[in-house]
Order: structure tokens, then C-alpha cells, then sequence
């Protein structure tokens, strides 16, 4: 009589890196899905499920693929910084009727005037 190895009614191993991984990739899409109705894992043409095959970070690697395809390897140029519109001048400034003094009418530098009134901080 031959023993076999027990099998495993869990299925495959779900703390698997490769799992964790998909399972991320779902979550992510689902999520995008969920708040700006876009399904990026979905081909426009034919509506079937796309997969991450690499996810690209050193830049030779990425200009050589946009080469191939034709595209720019560069960003675009940024718009030039948009000026600020002309200084208007008030049509009133400068006329005398709106010359305001803006000075206080009492010299800052001398104590405060008195106010002619009792003034008592005492609490009863």
C-alpha cells in the first residue's frame, strides 16, 4: 500500500507573494472602478481584462520603448507662465474729495488724552 500526500482543501497557498500581489493589483482597479468609473484593467477595444505585465522605472529603459513606438522621449515644453493683467488706476485717486488723511488726530507719540470722566477699575 502506497501513502499519498495529504491534499489541501484551502486551495493554493493565498500568503503567497505572487497572490498578494494580484490580489493588489485587483484592489487597486476595483478601487479606481469604484470612485472615478473608470475600469483601467479593461481594453477599449475589445473589453477584455488586461494584466500588468512590469511596471517600468529606469528611464533608458522607458525612452528605448517610446523610440520604438514613435513617441516623443521627452515631455512636452510647459506653457509659458500667464502674465498678470495690467494696474488699473481708480478714476477717483488723486481727485481732493477722496484724498483721505489717514493720520489719527491726536499725536501717538503724546500720553493718552484724559477722557474727563471718572474711570474706576476697582470691583466690588
Amino acid at each position: 500500500m502506497t501513502a499519498t500526500a495529504p491534499v489541501s482543501l484551502s486551495g493554493p497557498d493565498s500568503t503567497s507573494p505572487a497572490t498578494a500581489r494580484r490580489r493588489a493589483s485587483i484592489h487597486w482597479a476595483r478601487l479606481l472602478a469604484r470612485i472615478y468609473e473608470l475600469r483601467p484593467l479593461t481594453c477599449p477595444r475589445c473589453q477584455g481584462e488586461m494584466r500588468l505585465i512590469a511596471f517600468l522605472t529606469e528611464p533608458s529603459s522607458i525612452r528605448a520603448i517610446l523610440a520604438r513606438l514613435g513617441e516623443p522621449t521627452t515631455p512636452p515644453l510647459l506653457a509659458p507662465r500667464a502674465r498678470d493683467p495690467p494696474e488699473l488706476e481708480a478714476e477717483w485717486a488723486g481727485t481732493p474729495e477722496f484724498a483721505f488723511d489717514q493720520s489719527p488726530p491726536w499725536d501717538p507719540t503724546s500720553p493718552a488724552p484724559d477722557p474727563g470722566l471718572p474711570f474706576d477699575q476697582t470691583l466690588n
